[in-house]
């Protein structure tokens, strides 16, 4: 009997490796990030909460969410950009809820009806589809957007409102989509392998009552691995309320996080990845 205990026990263990809110990015998804280096400390939230984005049983990249502010911190993900339609559905993280939910992100309606969670229980720990309606002057931006990735599933997964942002309209339909699309694609040329990382700082105002965070400032980097013996970087910046994004080097871009989050040095890839 003690053999079948522990034997359930390992089991349970082993399952948990699979979960979709994990205990760090070192273990569960380093893929995503250049080295297998995920950020360190300086950009943690009070209440984070590491999840590896999981959808039809497969990891397509990584967010740390802040529980508090309803809004993702940074997600990082591997860049591969192809044509393709855009997905429009919507995903939240069962695994918000509680651990005893569904390891891949799921629509509310699914959970719902499928798992008997109340709209009330799933919103508690993140935000929901109501919380985005009726915006004015801002719309739902993406952190990692779907035209970075090639195949349908990948850009499904990035659907999920735990990698979503209260973002200026004009400023995700304008200056922040020439970085996506235009400027992302001239600076990757040559690139073997580019690891970016698009993150949020949050900021003094609210959507949803007060439910959800709107970020002062929105803010991306990429590493890219041209060959065994060149990596470049780059880094940029944009007020959430203005239609313009700085180009800065990846170290100004960490000196500036340092200042916005106080939290001590920010350092967002490994050491080899070059700052000037």
């Amino acid at each position: 009997l003690w053999l079948l205990l522990l034997l359930q026990v390992l089991v349970s263990c082993l399952w948990l490796g699979h979960s979709e809110v994990v205990k760090s990015f070192e273990t569960s998804c380093p893929q995503f990030f250049f080295r297998e280096t995920p950020p360190n400390e300086g950009l943690e939230p009070e209440n984070p909460a590491w999840i590896c984005q999981r959808y039809n049983n497969q990891y397509y990249f990584a967010t740390l969410y802040d529980r508090k502010m309803r809004i993702p911190v940074y997600s990082a993900y591997i860049y591969q950009p192809g044509p393709g339609k855009r997905p429009k559905t919507w995903l939240v993280e069962p695994q918000l809820i509680g651990p005893t939910y569904p390891k891949t992100m799921e629509k509310e309606w699914t959970l719902l009806n499928r798992y008997n969670v109340s709209l009330e229980k799933i919103s508690q720990s993140q935000a929901i589809l109501r919380d985005y309606k009726n915006l004015t002057g801002l719309n739902r931006g993406h952190l990692n957007p779907n035209g970075h990735h090639d195949d349908y599933s990948s850009r499904v997964a990035t659907f999920t409102l735990t990698n979503i942002v209260p973002q200026d309209e004009k400023l995700n339909g304008g200056a922040w989509n020439n970085y996506e699309q235009q400027t992302m694609i001239k600076r990757t040329q040559g690139c073997e392998t580019t690891y970016a990382i698009v993150g949020a700082v949050p900021g003094n105002n609210y959507i949803a009552k007060g439910r959800v965070n709107k970020p002062s400032h929105l803010w991306s980097a990429a590493c890219c691995v041209v060959d065994n013996t060149y990596i470049k970087a780059w880094a940029v910046i944009a007020e959430n309320d203005k239609n313009q994004v700085q180009l800065l080097t990846l170290g100004e871009l960490e000196d500036m996080l340092t200042e916005l989050y106080g939290r001590g040095q920010v350092s967002l890839f490994d050491s080899d990845c070059p700052r000037e």
